[in-house]
């Protein structure tokens, strides 16, 4: 694996478990927190539904939705990483918008209930700066991965001339 695929990687898997880790911590504290664990749990039950299949209960799906999210929202932060180091701020902003903006409007066209989502104003401008901030958490992951591997090249050149 090449090394911008690992820095990839990586800051996907950072922006997304900054994400989840906004997600699980603030719904515990604050009222108006978006619940897009529950907006993921119907939609897997809706899934093993249609499939045939009954869903595990309540603990097991959840557990179930969260390393599905993690997976997900790290390939999809890992864009990030992709392209010019000095564009990831932009990248990461504009894709933990884009996703922010598509937890808000998408849940009703999908046929999911929008209230984990959109229960007030507050509930939705959360869920926005939570994507928004794992974008820019999978952007400053990309700066510093880049810019360490900048520093170790450098130490290495220093260490062949001595």
């Amino acid at each position: 694996m090449s090394s911008k695929t690992t820095v990839a990687l990586t800051a996907g898997l950072i922006g997304s478990v900054s994400l989840t880790a906004l997600h699980e911590t603030v719904r515990r504290v604050v009222p108006a927190s978006p619940r897009m664990d529950r907006l993921g749990m119907e939609a897997l039950a809706k899934i093993i539904r249609r499939s045939g299949n009954r869903p595990p209960d309540s603990q097991k799906l959840h557990n179930w939705t969260l390393a599905g999210d993690l997976v997900s929202n790290a390939a999809y932060y890992s864009l990030v990483g992709v392209g010019k180091p000095k564009h990831a701020w932009v990248r990461g902003a504009a894709l933990g918008l884009a996703a922010g903006f598509g937890a808000v409007l998408l849940p009703r066209p999908l046929g999911l209930d929008p209230a984990p989502s959109n229960r007030t104003q507050a509930t939705q401008l959360l869920t926005v700066a939570f994507y928004t901030a794992g974008g820019l958490a999978a952007a400053t992951a990309v700066f510093w991965l880049r810019h360490r591997k900048k520093k170790s090249k450098g130490k290495d050149k220093k260490s062949k001339k001595s």
